[in-house]
């Protein structure tokens, strides 16, 4: 996967299509990510006990949802476009993202 926890993505396809949010988690074997402010989805949750402490608030809880990584691009930092990531080595072997739209390394 191409994108990185931090990085700003932008939604393009999908409810929320056009809303930009910053990548909190990548769940690498599912191919999916959970960005800010994308794909709120409410949870309808019992109060249960918890091992002697006070008991879990019931009620309704909103989240964000993992969203799958092809409906994201990542926002070209030079130019706030979306664009698609290439990878390149650099003279040491390491891997470098840039930017296909831009040309610019994005690290």
């Amino acid at each position: 996967m191409r994108i990185k926890v931090g990085d700003e993505v932008e939604v393009i396809s999908g409810n929320d299509k056009g809303v930009r949010g910053t990548v909190q988690r990548i769940l690498q074997k599912e191919n999916r990510l959970v960005v800010s402010g994308i794909n709120i989805v409410k949870k309808h949750q019992k109060p249960r006990q918890t091992g002697g402490r006070a008991p879990a608030q019931g009620g309704i809880i909103e989240f964000e949802a993992a969203i799958d990584a092809s409906n994201v691009m990542l926002v070209c930092p030079d130019t706030d476009e979306p664009t698609r990531v290439g990878i390149r080595r650099d003279d040491e072997g390491r891997r470098i993202r840039y930017s296909i739209k831009s040309g610019q390394d994005i690290d």
